[in-house]
């Protein structure tokens, strides 16, 4: 075997054990659970709350309807008769799945130049500052994670058009989250966690 060869199996083994917090944590119904087993997550939770007033529970319930927790989240590829690959649906990538050009603006706002969509510190930070956008132009409190979700999805401008009503399957996801960061919520209040 030669030494290329050999050197090439083993960057194959290293990496592919390597998913480690790209992956999901493993019980996504269990609040308390997710936040134990992922401690860096909580803590990032609760700067964000500190900094931008977005409860923990909304962010979970945004980011478990966005990625499943997953850090590399990727929409899916759009087929051209159905196999040939034309590329992904958006560019919305990573736990927030933020779009490149709102992920953009965000670090041009914020100078956070060397923010990354992968890493959970930075994507809550985001949405954070997203969700406090949404409060200031169309007036939706922090706490509520329905019209939050709703126009996260659809864009400032989109919300306040409303043009989520011509999509029923969008509002029932947003009743999905809504009733995430409740039970998120519940869970939460009866967990003993390290406070940051």
């Amino acid at each position: 075997m030669s030494k290329t060869l050999r050197a090439l199996i083993v960057v194959l083994l290293v990496a592919s054990c390597g998913g480690g917090q790209s992956s999901a944590p493993r019980d996504l119904d269990n609040a308390c659970a997710i936040l134990k087993q992922r401690p860096g997550y909580y803590k990032a939770f609760r700067q964000v709350e500190r900094k931008w007033g977005v409860p923990v529970h909304v962010q979970m319930a945004t980011i478990h309807q966005e990625s499943k927790f997953v850090a590399d989240a990727r929409t899916p590829f759009k087929y051209v008769l159905g196999v040939i690959p034309m590329g992904r649906q958006s560019s919305a990538f990573g736990y927030s799945q933020a779009l490149d050009a709102t992920w953009d603006e965000y670090r041009r706002a914020e100078s956070r130049r060397s923010a990354k969509r992968d890493r959970i510190k930075d994507a809550t930070d985001f949405m954070g500052w997203y969700m406090n956008q949404t409060r200031e132009r169309n007036g939706v409190q922090l706490t509520d994670a329905r019209n939050q979700y709703l126009a996260y999805h659809e864009g400032h401008t989109g919300f306040s058009r409303a043009s989520y009503n011509g999509k029923p399957w969008l509002v029932a996801v947003a009743g999905k989250v809504e009733a995430r960061a409740q039970m998120y919520q519940g869970q939460i209040a009866g967990c003993r966690l390290r406070r940051w």
